[in-house]
């Protein structure tokens, strides 16, 4: 069994979360920037076995697909087909960026830390894997 990643995409750069080999826990890994991301997984493929890529799926309070949708969906296209023996799965990720900023906010780290956007990236991927965890474990 490998380790689940998951991926706050983003125009700029993404934000990375990865489970550890047991898949218990969800970690911040890293925040990439987005046209370094497929070598930052080729890199990363050569020394951890990953059986799951979870992008977050970025839509309004209706419902409906954000503007980035149809960029993501390239992405996932592309990597598929680089990378065809890890599933990608797609999430929901509403609200994880203002629950990300909130968790920040609350973690003592001063003003300065908590606007770095590289920073809430790394925790809304995280929150996205611990989210995929649970709708996994019931």
């Amino acid at each position: 069994m490998g380790q689940i990643l998951a991926l706050d995409y983003g125009g700029k750069r993404c934000g990375l979360a990865a489970t550890d080999d047991m898949r218990i826990i969800a970690s911040g890994l890293d925040t990439v920037p987005t046209e370094k991301l497929f070598s930052f997984f080729e890199q990363y493929f050569s020394w951890n076995k990953v059986d799951i890529l979870v992008v977050g799926q970025p839509v309004d309070l209706r419902g409906n697909p954000s503007e980035i949708e149809q960029e993501i969906l390239v992405f996932i296209q592309k990597f598929q087909a680089l990378f065809p023996a890890v599933e990608v799965r797609r999430l929901d990720e509403r609200f994880t960026s203002k629950i990300a900023s909130h968790f920040i906010s609350q973690s003592g780290k001063n003003k300065k830390q908590r606007e770095k956007k590289e920073l809430i990236d790394k925790v809304s991927a995280t929150i996205l894997l611990q989210n995929f965890l649970e709708q996994i474990q019931k």
